[in-house]
Parts: C-alpha cells; structure tokens; sequence
C-alpha cells in the first residue's frame, strides 16, 4: 500500500516538479548566456561560410534553435536572426 501511494504522488507531482525546475533553469543566467553563445558563434561560421548549401544548412539550424529561445538576445543577434527569417520567405 505504502509503495502504491508512493508511486501515485510520482505520477502526480514528478511532471509538474520537473516542468518547474525546466522553467528555472532556462531563465538562469548560464542558460541564457550560453544560448546566446552558441547563437553568436553559429552566427560567425554562417558568416566564414562560402558553399551555398552549407549556408542553407546552418541557416536551418539556427533559426531552430532561436526559436525555442525566448531570452533576451543582443541587437546584432537579433537583426541577424531577423535577417535569416526574411532571407528564408524570400523567393
């Protein structure tokens, strides 16, 4: 009995505990600063990049990983995020 009601308050409170400390996490200070490291070097070796399906490539992976990013990104970042968007809906 004991081991029953141990496992229904896992089932119950394990998800909410866990989307609490998810939450917790990504507004820590190392999260966003790494996020927006790794944006920032992606943003350099899209620039250093020549071949046109690299480029494709990295500007997938990118726009994929900024858009689960919700922090806040400096200007440049930004405008460059803005820009590979814009260069994705353009014919």
């Amino acid at each position: 009995m004991v081991q029953g009601n141990d496992f229904f308050m896992y089932k119950v409170f394990a998800p909410k505990y866990e989307q609490v400390r998810r939450e917790t996490f990504e507004q820590s200070k190392a999260y966003n600063q790494g996020m927006i490291q790794e944006l920032q070097n992606m943003q350099f070796a899209y620039a250093r990049e020549k071949d046109a399906a690299a480029r494709e490539t990295l500007r997938s992976i990118i726009l994929h990983r900024a858009a689960d990013y919700s922090g806040y990104m400096p200007a440049d970042l930004d405008a460059f995020i803005s820009n590979l968007k814009h260069e994705e809906t353009a014919p």
